[in-house]
């Protein structure tokens, strides 16, 4: 009896192969016919344009509202923050956070709003949270970095 439950299967797989190798000839032969496939879509179904808002749309803009842009106004990559400086190069911030056993933390430039790296040895002084410091920019290896901070005033 296992014999013939066993040629069923058999059989069954067989019939199945054949029939998805029907159904894959079928599809091949419409193609040819048609000359794209069943699911496929034309070119103008698979567009999509983007409207004055950036939005994407199924409709072509508007060509009245269409604004004129020139090549020089499009940045590509972020560009460079411009060195500002305040005749001597000082910077007035803000320490954000500091931790004096590992000694580190961050100033926040009070003009910029940027985050500026401070270790222990380009200290002045001691500092805490929430002094008010100005100090000197330089660029360090991981970024931008304080050097001779001195404290101006406790808060």
């Amino acid at each position: 009896m296992g014999r013939s439950q066993e040629t069923f299967s058999k059989k069954e797989n067989t019939k199945k192969r054949l029939q998805k190798k029907k159904e894959k000839e079928q599809r091949r032969e419409e193609k040819r016919q048609t000359g794209t496939s069943p699911k496929s879509k034309s070119l103008d179904e698979m567009l999509a344009y983007v409207d004055e808002n950036g939005n994407l749309s199924t409709v072509p803009p508007d060509p009245k509202k269409l604004k004129k842009v020139s090549a020089e106004e499009i940045m590509i990559s972020t560009p460079k923050l411009e060195a500002i400086e305040d005749g001597d190069g000082t910077r007035i911030g803000r320490v954000s956070y500091f931790n004096e056993a590992k000694g580190y933390g961050f100033i926040s430039d009070a003009q910029t709003g940027e985050r500026v790296f401070i270790h222990i040895n380009d200290l002045a002084e001691p500092v805490l949270v929430d002094d008010q410091v100005e100090f000197v920019v330089k660029n360090g290896p991981r970024g931008l970095q304080a050097e001779s901070v001195k404290k101006l005033s406790n808060t």
